[in-house]
C-alpha cells in the first residue's frame, strides 16, 4: 500500500540529509518493525545513507549515480509485468549485486542493481543502460523497474496539483521568526570557491607559458649553445610561482571559510510563513488528488469509455463539480447520489457504467449504516 506523507524541510536542506533526519518521523506512524520502501531521485545519492536506512528498517529504491561500467550482455533477459490498469510492460533487464564505496577506507555496501537496457536504435546500436538500486531482494526485476518508473507519478501529481488544485497558492499569510540558530549555507563560500577557480586558471595559464618559454630556451638553433642560469630560470618561472602562491592563498581562505553559519549571521530577522495551515490544506488537496486519480483509474478499467486514456481525469473533474441530488433513504438504509446528465450522451453512458461499479462496492457512508448508491439521469 502506498501512503502519502508530507514534511516541510528547512530551506537549502539536501535530500540525503533530510532523509536521514526524517527516518524516525517516518517510522513513528508505522509503529512497528515493518520495513518501508523509500523511493527517491539521484538527489538523495549517498551509499552511506543507503546502509544507514537499511539498518534502520527502510528499503532503498533509487537511480544509480555516476559513471558505471556496462553490464555484460549475457546478464540480460526479457521481463514482463502487467500493471493495475491491465497494461503490459516489457523490459530487457539484468539483475545483479554490486558493491558501493561508502568511505575512504575501502568500506563497501552491497546492494541489488537492476539494469534496464534500451532496445537497439535504427543503426543497430545497443541502447544505453540505466541502473536502479534497491535493498529489496524479494521483488521481481520487472516490479523493481516498474516501481522506480512510477516515481514519476510524484512529478505528475505536483504538476496536476499546480494546474488544478492551486498547490502553490498561499493558504495563509501569517509569519513567524525563523530559528536564528539554524545552520544555513554560508554564501561567502561561493565567492571563495570562485576565487579558487580563477586562481587555478591563472596558475594553469602561467604554467603553460613557463613551459613554453623553458622549452624554447632549452632548444636553441642548431650550432648554438645556451646556458640557462638559475636567474634565467627564476625569471622565466616568476609568473608561475606568483600564480602558485596566489592559488595556495585562495585555497587556504576557502578552506578556512565555514561551510554553514547560524542564520542570525547570514540573514538576521528572517521570517517564514506559517506551516500548519499549509500542511492541512496540502492534506486536503492530496486527498482530492487521490480521489480523482482513483476514479479516473476506475473509469479506464471498468467502463467502455473509448477515450478514457486521454480524457479520464478531465471527465472526472467535470463529474466532481457536476450538479445532482443526494437522496437518503433511512428505511432502506441507502444514500443515493443521483447526478444530472452530462453534456454528451457518450460521457453520460461512461459515468453510468462507473456508477454501477461504485455501487457494487457497497460502500457505507462514514458514521452511518447507509450504503452508498450512485446513479446518473439519462438524456431525454
Amino acid at each position: 500500500m502506498t501512503r502519502s506523507w508530507s514534511s516541510c524541510p528547512e530551506p537549502g536542506a539536501s535530500l540525503a540529509g533530510e532523509l536521514r533526519r526524517l527516518l524516525p518521523d517516518l517510522r513513528a506512524p508505522i509503529g512497528d518493525d515493518r520495513r518501508v520502501l523509500v523511493g527517491f531521485d539521484r538527489g538523495g545519492w549517498s551509499p552511506a545513507l543507503f546502509k544507514h536506512m537499511a539498518a534502520a528498517g527502510f528499503d532503498v529504491l533509487t537511480w544509480r549515480k555516476g559513471r558505471v561500467d556496462p553490464v555484460d550482455d549475457a546478464e540480460f533477459a526479457k521481463h514482463t509485468l502487467i500493471d493495475e490498469a491491465g497494461r503490459t510492460h516489457t523490459w530487457t533487464l539484468a539483475d545483479t549485486m554490486v558493491d558501493l564505496s561508502i568511505d575512504d577506507k575501502g568500506s563497501t555496501f552491497t546492494i541489488r542493481q537492476v539494469t534496464r537496457r534500451d532496445d537497439k536504435d535504427a543503426h543497430g546500436k545497443d541502447g544505453k543502460q540505466v541502473h536502479v538500486l534497491t535493498t529489496r531482494t524479494d521483488l521481481d526485476a520487472a516490479d523493481v523497474m516498474y516501481r522506480m518508473g512510477s516515481r514519476w507519478r510524484l512529478e505528475n501529481a505536483f504538476r496536476y496539483g499546480r494546474m488544478h488544485l492551486d498547490l502553490d497558492s498561499h493558504d495563509a499569510y501569517a509569519v513567524s521568526d525563523d530559528d536564528p540558530d539554524r545552520m544555513v549555507p554560508n554564501p561567502a563560500r561561493k565567492k571563495t570557491y570562485a576565487n579558487v577557480v580563477a586562481a587555478r586558471t591563472r596558475y594553469d595559464d602561467a604554467a603553460a607559458r613557463a613551459d613554453q618559454a623553458l622549452l624554447a630556451a632549452r632548444t636553441p638553433s642548431p650550432g648554438t649553445t645556451v646556458v640557462i642560469t638559475n636567474a634565467d630560470h627564476d625569471a622565466i618561472t616568476a609568473d608561475q610561482r606568483a600564480a602558485e602562491t596566489a592559488l595556495t592563498a585562495a585555497e587556504a581562505v576557502h578552506q578556512d571559510t565555514p561551510t554553514r553559519l547560524p542564520l542570525r549571521e547570514v540573514n538576521p530577522g528572517q521570517q517564514v510563513l506559517e506551516t500548519q495551515t499549509k500542511l492541512l490544506t496540502h492534506a486536503i488537496k492530496i486527498a482530492a488528488f487521490n480521489t480523482t486519480t482513483a476514479l479516473a483509474r476506475d473509469l479506464r478499467i471498468h467502463t467502455g469509455y473509448a477515450k478514457a486514456g486521454n480524457e479520464a481525469h478531465t471527465l472526472i473533474r467535470q463529474v466532481l463539480t457536476h450538479s445532482g441530488n443526494i437522496d437518503p433513504d433511512l428505511e432502506g438504509r441507502t444514500l443515493t447520489i443521483r447526478l444530472d446528465p452530462m453534456p454528451t450522451r457518450r460521457a453520460t453512458s461512461a459515468i453510468a457504467q462507473l456508477c454501477e461499479h461504485l455501487t457494487a462496492t457497497e460502500t457505507v457512508y462514514p458514521d452511518t449504516d447507509l450504503v452508498l448508491r450512485y446513479e446518473i439521469k439519462t438524456h431525454r
